[in-house]
């Protein structure tokens, strides 16, 4: 993952990578500690939130959407992390997370995946939306021939 598009630099600016990076490790800890508090990074009216094919916009509806979920404490162990600036929104990079989803009294872990179009602001990003996408694992049978 280089995040960068041939040539350098970049409608995002910068090193994509690491802006993703840090992203993503501030919304994951935020999520894993209090996720009412990520409407914060949508913004007021123009933002969606699609979570298992249930759609809420703007931050407020997204803040209630995310404290709500059916399940209390988690954690999440991020796998993979990729991005790529976006040449038609300057300053945007959407970026692609997928993991693991360990939520509290259960044994088995939920694998997720989620989009995240972010914006760079002059000292802040957000999430313009967001779709998430959770599966439980299951074991694999194995074959002998």
């Amino acid at each position: 993952m280089d995040g960068q598009p041939a040539g350098g630099g970049g409608g995002a600016g910068g090193d994509c990578d690491a802006v993703a990076r840090a992203f993503v490790d501030y919304y994951y800890r935020t999520f894993d500690a209090d996720r009412g508090a990520l409407a914060a990074l949508y913004a007021p009216h123009t933002s969606v939130l699609s979570f298992e094919g249930h759609a809420v916009a703007g931050a407020e509806e997204i803040g209630r959407k995310l404290a709500q979920l059916p399940f209390g404490q988690c954690r999440h162990s991020v796998s993979t992390v990729d991005c790529q600036p976006s040449p038609s929104f300057p300053g945007s990079i959407l970026v692609f997370v997928s993991g693991n989803l360990q939520l509290a009294g259960e044994d088995h872990q939920l694998r997720f995946s989620q989009v995240i179009p972010t914006y760079l602001g002059a000292r802040s990003i957000s999430a313009a939306s967001s779709i998430v996408c959770t599966r439980q694992s299951r074991s694999r049978t194995v074959f002998e021939f």
